[in-house]
């Protein structure tokens, strides 16, 4: 759908241009855009390059999972239905970490193989109940799939790398001065998540 919408929409623009004797502005905006976006490109394979490296260092060195440990209170409150031995907790909070410190995309790998774990673990349900807890229909959702991917959308940000490089690319004074506002809004949102995924948990019991 989405390309559909660009594509009338850049058609549109195009055939504007051409009868108001725009046209090679349209072409130029073109090809600045493309420079800048592999210049864009670049930078960001730069910055995550290195951040990513550094989750590698840190996961093979033993950090990453000591600091699972930290999260198991944490995961407890939010997913007390998943076993406390299965892999679908070390892939959450290998995601949660890699959110934390604003690394989206070392974030997602872990997000997907988090998913995959939990789809296994409904599969068992569905045979068997585990901690009292019965398998959903095949292809809907159950409840820690709908709270984890609330949490991976929301994640509260300590650092957002991204961002920081973002401003940075395109001329910012102080690329880090949106750190405080970045940490409340993803703190408000990760807790409204949080809450959200807790109601509806409720009415769906209901």
């Amino acid at each position: 759908m989405l390309n559909y919408l660009w594509g009338f929409m850049i058609i549109i623009g195009t055939i504007f241009a051409a009868f108001t004797g725009n046209l090679p502005n349209v072409t130029e905006a073109a090809l600045d855009s493309a420079k800048e976006a592999v210049t864009l490109c670049i930078t960001m394979i730069g910055v995550m390059s290195f951040w990513v490296g550094l989750m590698k260092v840190a996961e093979r060195s033993g950090i990453i999972e000591g600091a699972s440990k930290k999260l198991e209170p944490i995961l407890n409150f939010l997913f007390p239905y998943i076993p406390k031995d299965h892999k679908a907790r070390e892939h959450i909070s290998t995601n949660m970490i890699a959110n934390f410190f604003g690394l989206g995309w070392a974030a997602t790998p872990a997000g997907i193989k988090a998913m995959e774990e939990l789809e296994n673990l409904e599969e068992e349900r569905r045979r068997k109940p585990i901690l009292g807890k019965k398998g959903v229909p095949k292809g809907i959702a159950n409840t820690e799939m709908c709270t984890f991917l609330i949490i991976n959308i929301s994640s509260i940000q300590l650092i957002p790398i991204s961002i920081i490089a973002y401003r940075t690319q395109y001329g910012s004074t102080n690329p880090t001065g949106i750190l405080g506002g970045a940490i409340l809004a993803t703190v408000v949102s990760t807790a409204v998540g949080i809450i959200f995924a807790r109601v509806m948990e409720r009415i769906r019991k209901v």
